[in-house]
């Protein structure tokens, strides 16, 4: 019986060893590993992630080497190589859906090329001018987020968030990371210039004023721009309302001003 019983267990044990080979012992929902005796390992599908969306870089906001003490109002005190019959033209408080496009097409004409001053919340819900004066060639600078008068008396908080609001919508919808600060108004303080030359920009004032935002006719509009000589700045508006007598002037002062010698350029 003894050799009988052994004989038995070696039969049942291999017979045991062979089911068990042939088995899958893996727990219900799971998968043999990859190098498991006996198996061809299979290359695991996965799903490629969706990719995420890059975050837009910000602009470069490097403080100025040489920060101005004082607004500019000469073409020389930015830009001391400039050819001497120059002149520049500044524009104020848009992109303004009905006057922008016929300044933008004035100037196209006369070959002119200018400085826009643009207001954030303006180029937000025009967009499509701030990329049509930049793609023009004509030169963008910050004029704040929105324009708050007097611009000297607000808060540090509330003054950065403007000029830094403005700095971000110009790149952001323009590519341009401006160079040139106007304040509202032309309202300067220590603390404006100290915000200003700490976001990468110089303060840009003017040389001659025609006071077109207050109407005053188209007469004296050009009478006032026709003072322009070497190296002055002129400022006119396409922004803040009917711009008509603004548009006439120019439509005058502009062949004028290039029949004395004088080029416009931008700052």
């Amino acid at each position: 019986m003894g050799r009988r019983r052994a004989i038995y267990l070696a039969v049942l044990v291999a017979v045991e060893g062979a089911l068990a080979g042939c088995a899958d012992t893996s727990e219900p929902g799971t998968r043999p590993a990859a190098n498991a005796p006996g198996r061809t390992p299979r290359a695991r599908k996965r799903n490629s992630p969706s990719p995420s969306p890059s975050p837009s870089p910000s602009p470069v906001f490097s403080p100025v080497a040489v920060p101005s003490r004082k607004p500019i109002h000469q073409i020389n005190e930015i830009n001391p190589a400039a050819p001497p019959n120059s002149i520049a033209l500044t524009i104020d408080d848009g992109p303004d859906p009905e006057w922008t496009p016929k300044v933008l097409d004035l100037l196209a004409q006369h070959h002119v090329v200018a400085t826009f001053c643009l207001v954030g919340d303006a180029i937000r819900e025009h967009p499509e001018l701030a990329k049509r004066i930049a793609a023009a060639g004509h030169a963008i600078c910050n004029h704040t987020m929105s324009h708050p008068q007097p611009f000297a008396s607000l808060s540090s908080e509330r003054m950065t968030a403007e000029v830094t609001g403005a700095h971000r919508e110009i790149w952001k919808t323009t590519g341009v990371t401006s160079r040139l600060f106007r304040a509202p108004g032309g309202d300067w303080s220590s603390s404006i210039l100290q915000t200003v030359a700490g976001n990468g920009m110089q303060p840009l004032d003017w040389d001659i004023d025609p006071r077109d935002w207050s109407r005053p006719g188209t007469g004296a509009i050009e009478a006032e721009l026709l003072r322009a000589k070497p190296g002055s700045i002129l400022l006119c508006h396409d922004g803040g309302g009917d711009r008509a007598q603004t548009l006439s002037a120019l439509t005058t002062v502009i062949p004028v001003l290039q029949s004395r010698g004088l080029t416009f350029i931008t700052l």
